[in-house]
């Protein structure tokens, strides 16, 4: 079992990072804590085996929108096993209600910014049907302009051998010929 001791540095105050960091801890072998600290910062202390504490250095050290981690120490240490589980460690209760409340706007914009691109990917997708079924109406029409070409063509060249038919039952006939 290791122990790391982390401070994150960068946009990650009031924009879910705790929420984040506890997420990746979710149903995983590994306690301790995370926190925000007065400079602006987040510590972590977490205790597990390596392997899932290095994954989840590799999940928490990020930048993704809202959060951007732009600095994150860490300090490798020996488990103590002084955490049975891993928890947020919450702050001032005014303070965190406007966490709360900005986060929760944050996530209304990024559902927005989703619906948006949502929208306009139903538009280029109907566009693209549209496309296709104007294909299929000129198909169809491409069709049926040569079948009629076709039967045109048919109906003209049978024409012909009924008439040469009759020419030669005719010639055949006037030469005693019975057919």
């Amino acid at each position: 079992m290791k122990r790391f001791f982390a401070v994150a540095a960068g946009r990650v105050q009031r924009v879910g990072f705790r929420d984040h960091v506890y997420k990746e801890t979710f149903n995983k072998d590994i306690s301790g804590y995370v926190k925000n600290l007065d400079t602006g910062e987040v510590e972590i202390v977490a205790e597990g085996s390596e392997e899932d504490l290095r994954a989840l250095i590799e999940r928490i050290n990020i930048i993704r929108y809202p959060i951007a981690v732009k600095s994150f120490s860490i300090k490798w240490q020996e488990a103590t096993g002084e955490f049975t589980t891993f928890e947020i460690i919450r702050g001032d209760l005014q303070e965190e209600l406007f966490e709360r409340v900005d986060f929760a706007g944050t996530i209304m914009y990024q559902t927005l910014e989703n619906s948006e691109l949502s929208l306009k990917k139903q538009d280029q997708m109907l566009d693209k049907q549209d496309q296709m079924l104007q294909i299929g109406i000129e198909t169809k029409d491409e069709v049926a302009g040569l079948r009629r070409d076709t039967r045109k063509c048919l109906d003209d060249e049978f024409t012909e051998i009924k008439k040469e038919l009759a020419a030669i039952k005719g010639a055949l006939s006037r030469a005693g010929i019975q057919v």
